[in-house]
């Protein structure tokens, strides 16, 4: 019932997770990333404990098969489960249970983890990894949108397809961009929209709001009419 993507941009340090399903809603239960952590899809029979407990043990250091290899030994659900997992590192690794529905299966490498199951078959994967590694210069979302309509044009679910997301995340709790098509008849292309609406309207709003390393942001500063320049942008948001 769904494809995803789980990155990582060596560029950037950018975390992010993308997917698409025919159910509403993939956004709430699917994608999950945490700045110093990684990103984790979970999808097929949910399990979100996969990524509410993987993520911190992701930030502990540990490598996500280490992760999922001990989530997975204590669910007794696992052989309907899928995950995909990528860390702080680069370094990835999915599960695809023996009883998820067909075609169901997993692709890693340097930077990603990408999964699905109730496909057409394992060339929505494919296409996914084809578009996301061709577009190696562009930033993460960007890389991520791609992925996505990729995939779809490939086939994508067989049952089609009605929601779409893609989240990233830099060095701070909050997402620099969360796309959410959550009941749409063409998810991808409204997933498309969303990216250029955000990238106009909200992701520089974003990119002014107080971080760690400044409490007050950009936009309270031009909210109280204080003079002195911007702090620098983190590298990562």
């Amino acid at each position: 019932m769904t494809f995803s993507i789980a990155a990582r941009c060596p560029r950037t340090g950018q975390l992010g997770v993308g997917a698409l399903t025919a159910t509403p809603g993939v956004g709430k239960l699917v994608a999950h990333v945490r700045p110093g952590g990684g990103a984790v899809a979970t999808q097929a029979t949910h399990n979100p404990f996969l990524a509410y407990d993987g993520l911190p043990m992701l930030a502990e250091g540990r490598s996500p098969q280490d992760v999922v290899t001990e989530l997975l030994a204590r669910d007794p659900g696992r052989e309907v489960r899928q995950v995909g997992m990528v860390d702080g590192q680069g370094r990835s690794y999915a599960f695809t249970g023996s009883r998820t529905l067909d075609w169901a299966g997993h692709r890693t490498g340097p930077g990603y983890a990408v999964q699905g199951n109730r496909l057409e078959g394992p060339e929505t994967l494919a296409e996914v990894i084809r578009a996301f590694e061709d577009s190696r210069d562009l930033d993460l979302v960007e890389r991520l949108v791609r992925a996505i309509e990729a995939g779809e044009h490939a086939g994508g679910d067989r049952d089609g397809a009605r929601s779409a997301t893609v989240t990233v995340i830099g060095d701070q709790p909050y997402p620099l961009w969360d796309l959410r098509a959550d009941d749409a008849a063409d998810p991808a292309r409204e997933l498309r929209r969303l990216y250029g609406v955000f990238g106009e309207q909200l992701v520089p709003f974003i990119r002014q709001l107080p971080t760690r390393d400044d409490p007050m942001g950009e936009a309270a500063r031009k909210a109280l009419g204080q003079a002195g320049p911007a702090e620098r942008p983190s590298r990562r948001q």
